[in-house]
């Protein structure tokens, strides 16, 4: 139940109260626990993202541990948020680049915020990486296919 009142002290601002709706349900803290700051959504992290890139960050919060490391294998990540590789390396790669996760090998880093959202850079969609003749070889028959159509 929400409940809004006005509170006459601070000129007639709207006051919302909350009330739990089911207290038979609450959430309780038990064994790993995930945090994402507040600040993900108020400082437009959130919506900087695609979906993709937004998938793979909060899978990555929800295992990591409370330094914000987790070891995951691409295979298994891939088959756990349905992606393929080259999703899941476009949005890796990203998530580097944007400074909210490091990645070294197989062992993943989620990074304290940094001051605002880094804007991803377009221009390098498919860098070669440990798997990078897939993403190039994707980008080249893109490429391809796109330059067929113009003639």
């Amino acid at each position: 139940m929400i409940i809004m009142t006005v509170n006459p002290c601070e000129g007639g601002a709207t006051m919302i109260i909350k009330e739990v709706i089911n207290p038979d349900r609450l959430r309780h803290i038990e064994g790993g626990f995930a945090f994402i700051p507040h600040r993900f959504i108020s400082d437009g992290f959130l919506s900087s993202l695609n979906q993709k890139e937004l998938l793979l960050y909060l899978f990555l919060c929800l295992v990591s541990d409370r330094n914000g490391l987790s070891y995951y294998s691409y295979d298994a990540i891939c088959s756990l948020l349905q992606l393929s590789l080259d999703e899941y390396l476009e949005a890796r790669d990203s998530l580097i680049k944007r400074d909210l996760i490091a990645f070294e090998g197989a062992l993943f880093q989620v990074l304290d915020l940094p001051e605002s959202p880094v804007k991803a850079s377009t221009t390098d969609k498919h860098c070669p990486d440990q798997f990078g003749k897939s993403s190039r070889l994707a980008g080249l028959i893109q490429k391809s296919l796109w330059e067929d159509e113009g003639d």
